[in-house]
């Protein structure tokens, strides 16, 4: 299998974490492609229409795309078990809806200060996107600590890769504000050695 890769893209990092959880890092031709909502990556017009990272090719059927398909062919592939049965299952589901939305709200951000021009940035959206973000820390800290304490599972890896990413492009935001408790847990799980060693380049 081949991966497309970026080691920058939060949504790649969720894919690398449960690679290196689930012991199939070996199996898995990394490919890096340099890849911008403008600058679609040639590598990929063939593979994945909406050109995005990351995306898995594999020798007995079609390239998936979107990290959560791909995750979740990943473990089903190891039997890992990260999405578990019964009604743990949607808590994990939308865990990592949660942690995928925090990282569309940051991305946006993130391009409109590096790919829009100047003249035509709006600052209110920026500000609306932060919003969303912030309401996604404060529902972590409030309602989902048990679950983020305990057994390893898909919506741990996704709220980590989440919160990285904040902490690489919107540090001074501070998102950890007011979130004590998962701060706290954040400092713990990001020092697993498979965040140590999908850890961006600053």
């Amino acid at each position: 299998m081949k991966l497309y890769h970026s080691p920058t893209s939060p949504y790649v990092r969720k894919v690398m974490v449960l690679l290196h959880e689930t012991d199939q890092l070996q199996d898995v031709e990394l490919e890096t492609v340099e890849n911008t909502p403008v600058s679609p990556a040639t590598p990929l017009l063939s593979k994945a229409p909406l050109t995005k990272v990351p995306a898995l090719e594999r020798p007995d059927g079609p390239t998936l795309f979107d990290s959560r398909v791909i995750c979740a062919f990943l473990d089903s592939r190891a039997k890992a078990g990260l999405y578990p049965d019964g009604s743990a299952h949607w808590d994990v589901l939308t865990l990592e809806a949660l942690a995928d939305g925090i990282l569309d709200a940051a991305l946006l951000m993130t391009y409109e200060s590096r790919l829009r021009p100047e003249d035509k940035r709006w600052n209110e959206w920026v500000e609306a996107q932060w919003v969303k973000i912030e309401r996604a820390c404060a529902a972590l800290n409030q309602r989902w600590m048990a679950h983020l304490s305990g057994s390893l599972d898909m919506g741990q890896i996704a709220i980590g890769c989440a919160l990285g990413y904040l902490d690489l492009r919107h540090d001074a935001r501070g998102w950890r504000n007011g979130n004590d408790a998962l701060a706290a847990w954040f400092a713990e799980f990001n020092e697993r050695p498979s965040m140590t060693t999908t850890r961006p380049p600053s």
